[in-house]
């Protein structure tokens, strides 16, 4: 039977239902009116609703992707940057108001089981996937299993330390890789180089209005020669290369997957860490090692959380 699958953002909820095979029968869109707890769970109920309704078919199970830490057997988001959200029982709130059992995930843990079933990684038994857009993340598939760690937190990427008490990241902890390379931090990083006036480049490129910064305007910036935006560029996508290379010797990994919008519209940081993983993982671990961009782009998260509750 069909499950549904939430995807979770820090201002929409997307929800899909999804067939055995991981197909999409129908799907919508609901923005978030507001992001408290209990506002959120009333618009994934109106996504759910209207999804449920389009595809005319019954549902057995939910499924729900979220940019979060989540403890694994309770469902309570520990910390949710994008929403503001600590210790939040989710799961149960979401339980209650739909009616059915709910299963709540981190969103790249969802995002890897839809590739795996669903698109790159069919085949495969051995994913490492690491998409890096507005924040960095990372899931684990170890012998055809999800791989949640003891408390369901393991594989946070974004969360590993590359300088100690260094910038503060969105978790509320220091010198986190994501702090200095989540689309988010980037941009954060750019907005400090035109308040110092020290990238003359970025300035021009974005006619010293900040709110057209993005990571693609400091990739430009850094491309074109413009020292400052490269400092904070080239520290970023080294961070990132290391710290993917790395893993790929910890877990030897039979593909690794590629995606999220800064490494889909950043090509110089993709090509980094491509790069770094040559360079700088073990030679036997990069041995038969594919490296793929995730195929089932925005969709992933959606299919993946509703396989999950299957």
């Amino acid at each position: 039977m069909p499950t549904l699958g939430i995807d979770l953002g820090g201002t929409f909820a997307r929800a899909a239902v999804v067939d055995e095979a991981g197909r999409m029968l129908a799907s919508t869109k609901v923005a978030l009116a507001e992001r408290s707890p209990s506002g959120v769970v009333e618009t994934i109920a109106q996504a759910a609703s209207e999804a449920v309704r389009s595809a005319g078919v019954p549902v057995d199970g939910c499924g729900v992707g979220a940019a979060a830490q989540i403890h694994k057997d309770s469902g309570v988001l520990s910390v949710a940057p994008n929403l503001g959200w600590r210790n939040v029982p989710l799961g149960k709130m979401l339980t209650d108001r739909l009616k059915q059992p709910v299963k709540v995930v981190n969103d790249l843990s969802a995002a890897a089981w839809g590739e795996l079933h669903a698109g790159a990684g069919r085949g495969a038994q051995d994913l490492l996937v690491v998409f890096v857009g507005s924040g960095v993340g990372s899931a684990i598939i170890a012998g055809g299993r999800l791989l949640e760690g003891a408390g369901g937190v393991a594989a946070e990427l974004g969360h590993i330390k590359v300088i100690p008490d260094g910038r503060r990241c969105g978790c509320g902890e220091l010198g986190c890789l994501e702090a200095y390379t989540g689309g988010h931090n980037l941009i954060a990083q750019s907005k400090e180089l035109l308040v110092a006036g020290s990238s003359p480049v970025l300035a021009k490129l974005v006619e010293n209005d900040a709110s057209r910064l993005t990571p693609v305007s400091l990739e430009e910036a850094a491309e074109a020669g413009d020292e400052a935006a490269r400092e904070v560029y080239e520290r970023a996508a080294r961070f990132l290369a290391l710290a993917v290379a790395n893993q790929v010797t910890v877990l030897n990994p039979a593909r690794l997957i590629l995606g999220g919008g800064v490494l889909n519209h950043c090509p110089g940081m993709r090509r980094r860490v491509l790069d770094g993983v040559r360079a700088w993982a073990s030679q036997t671990s990069r041995e038969g090692l594919l490296i793929a961009d995730a195929e089932l782009g925005d969709d992933s998260g959606l299919i993946g959380a509703a396989l999950l509750a299957a």
